[in-house]
């Protein structure tokens, strides 16, 4: 989907809402589809404070925020580290989430075995499933080669 096709589709929500689309909400908008990461409110406000244009506050990129999960233009995560993370989906097809409990990596990743099984375990149940998210706790590659050698170090 083009971002005017969703900047349009934002402005009717928002009047759905009687609100209007303010330079600082397209200012939002706009920096937070500007990129493909994972990203926090405070990162959010920490870009738009370090690059030109209409001034945004806190509470309001923080409302703004909320209206874009509301209107499901962006999802929000809770990575457990305190603060949601954020992500266009948009355009974007369904994935899951492993989060790394060391450095707060977010991998994503689709397996369409795990979505089957999902399913299944609906249909057996009678549930009709609306929507769904999977979050792997762990270790990413990286630490958890840290971790190993750590403990390799320690059992000397």
């Amino acid at each position: 989907m083009k971002r005017e096709s969703i900047i349009r589709a934002f402005e009717e929500f928002l009047k759905g809402r009687g609100l209007k689309l303010t330079s600082q909400r397209r200012r939002i908008f706009e920096r937070a589809f500007a990129t493909h990461e994972h990203f926090s409110a405070e990162a959010l406000v920490g870009w738009l404070q370090a690059e030109a244009g209409p001034r945004a506050s806190r509470a309001t990129v923080y409302r703004t925020l909320g209206l874009l999960v509301d209107g499901k233009f962006l999802s929000a995560l809770d990575a457990e580290k305190g603060e949601l993370v954020y992500e266009h989906v948009l355009g974007h097809t369904h994935h899951d989430h492993m989060l790394c409990l060391e450095c707060g990596k977010i991998e994503e990743f689709h397996d369409e075995r795990i979505e089957e099984l999902q399913l299944a375990a609906c249909r057996k149940k009678g549930f009709e499933l609306v929507s769904h998210d999977l979050r792997l706790r762990g270790y990413c590659r990286g630490c958890a080669r840290k971790r190993s050698l750590s403990s390799s170090a320690r059992d000397r």
